[in-house]
Formats: C-alpha cells, sequence, structure tokens
C-alpha cells in the first residue's frame, strides 16, 4: 500500500556559529547575534532533519524545515532541503527582542500551525550556541502535543501513534505516544548524510517564503529576558602529578597518599 504524504513532518531548524572555528566573540556580538563567524545549520538539528528525510524514504512523508532568524539564516534551510527536506520557511526575526526563548518557540509553534495538520514536530536536543535545550519543550506547551526528548530510534508511526526509543538515564526506553507530537532527537538516531551535488544545486535556486510575527498572529511583546552581562570563564590553573614507582602496587600508594592529601578521599 502506497503511504506517501500520510505524514506531515516539520523540522525546527537554528542557523549556529561553526564551533569547529572556535571563533572569538565579544559580549556585544552574542547577545544581538551578530557574531562574526562562520555560519552553519545547528549540528543537533542536522540530525533532526537527516530523521525526517529517512522517515520520507521509509513511510512516505510531506517535510518542511522551519527556522526563526534572518536573511543568512537560509543557509540553513538550504542545508536541509539539499539533504532531502521538501520545503522550507522562515520566519523573520528583524523586530524581535534578543534571547527571549518562550518567544522564540511561540513563533515557531504559530509557524508549524500555519502549515495545517502536522503530525511530527522533529528538532535536535539543543543548539550549540545556547545549549538551553529549552525550546522545543516551549513548543509542544504551545502546540499541546506530547513531548519526546532525547530520542534515539523512531520505530513506527502508524494508527496515528509513534513508537519511538529514548535514552533515560544510559537505559533505552520504548514508549509510544499519540499524534502529533514533538520529539527531539540525539546524535545517537543517525549519522547525517552529505547533500549531493545535484541537492545542493536544487537548494541554491530554491526560493524560500518569509513569515513575519503578524502574519503569524504573534504579537511582539517587550521581552521578559534581559541581558545584563556576559563574560568569558575564569581560566583556571591546574597541576598535573606523575606518580613512579617500581610495582604498580607502589604507584598506586603514592596517588592515594595524594588523594588523601588533598582530601578527595
Amino acid at each position: 500500500m502506497d503511504r506517501r504524504g500520510n505524514v506531515k513532518i516539520a523540522v525546527l531548524i537554528k542557523q549556529t556559529p561553526d564551533t569547529a572555528e572556535l571563533p572569538k566573540v565579544s559580549a556585544d556580538e552574542v547577545r544581538t547575534g551578530d557574531v562574526k563567524a562562520a555560519m552553519v545549520i545547528n549540528p543537533w538539528d542536522e540530525f533532526a532533519a537527516e530523521e525526517a528525510v529517512r522517515l520520507d524514504e521509509r513511510f512516505g512523508a510531506e517535510t518542511v524545515a522551519i527556522t526563526l532568524g534572518g536573511p543568512e539564516a537560509t543557509d540553513a534551510l538550504k542545508h536541509a532541503l539539499a539533504m532531502g527536506v521538501a520545503g522550507a520557511k522562515r520566519i523573520d526575526d528583524s523586530q524581535l527582542p534578543d534571547g527571549d526563548i518562550w518567544l522564540t518557540a511561540t513563533l515557531l509553534a504559530a509557524a508549524v500551525q500555519a502549515e495545517g495538520e502536522v503530525d511530527l514536530v522533529l528538532t535536535g536536543k539543543q543548539s550549540v550556541d545556547e545549549n538551553s535545550g529549552s525550546v522545543h519543550v516551549g513548543v509542544a506547551q504551545k502546540l499541546g502535543y506530547p513531548l519526546l526528548t532525547n530520542v534515539v530510534e523512531i520505530q513506527e508511526v502508524e494508527g496515528g501513534q509513534v513508537r519511538a526509543v529514548r535514552l533515560v538515564d544510559g537505559a533505552r526506553e520504548t514508549v509510544q505516544v499519540p499524534l502529533p507530537a514533538v520529539i527531539s532527537v540525539g546524535k545517537e538516531i543517525n549519522e547525517p548524510r552529505y547533500p549531493s551535488f545535484m541537492g545542493i544545486r536544487k537548494a541554491s535556486r530554491a526560493q524560500i517564503p518569509t513569515l513575519t510575527p503578524e502574519e503569524l498572529g504573534v504579537a511582539v511583546p517587550d521581552s521578559h529576558v534581559r541581558w545584563d552581562r556576559i563574560r568569558k570563564p575564569e581560566e583556571r590553573k591546574t597541576q598535573v602529578q606523575i606518580f613512579d614507582g617500581a610495582t604498580v602496587e607502589e604507584k598506586a600508594a603514592k596517588l592515594v597518599d595524594a588523594l588523601l592529601a588533598e582530601k578527595v578521599i
């Protein structure tokens, strides 16, 4: 039986600095998001985009990637398109206050609702720039959908249900919840594909619609978040000791003496 298109999936992604470059940024750049560094799709969200494509290949699905950001964020969306996600939408953030996670979740949820009957909302477990891991929680709350976190396998999407495996304190838990649902994925779920040349070429020509908060019916309030101070962590000096000895027992004894002296044990 052909089930293609029976499932609709929204993938929430973010554009973040390329951590491989280890950029030096100022506090103002972090606060405003105007970071002078190479920008890429958030690595955690790349796993979510890959899983959306795989679900399309397995079960048949309609997929769309959604992000909140400026015009430069279309690069992250085009990466998702090049991987195989079918469509993309960008929510313009030019008039939004900085750093308000609840407002971010509200707008993303509104964009999901604007897509119609979405069955699954996929997202990475966190972003590499803020590491809050809370946006998908807010999205699920605003949508009223059940939330599964740290998912490492989606086994089945059928009969109005999704069955998945998630990591909980090192154990694997198999759970089943009704659709629609929000799922945040861990890196163990898959290995993201490298976009093909044809995929990159097609994505480069894609016209990505832009949505405004007004079009989504979201009034932009004064932010409840204020960035007062951002600073680089102070460097901590450490000392390394190497214990020698004729035997393993002698080395271990010296190690124990040192730990006792430092009141570690």
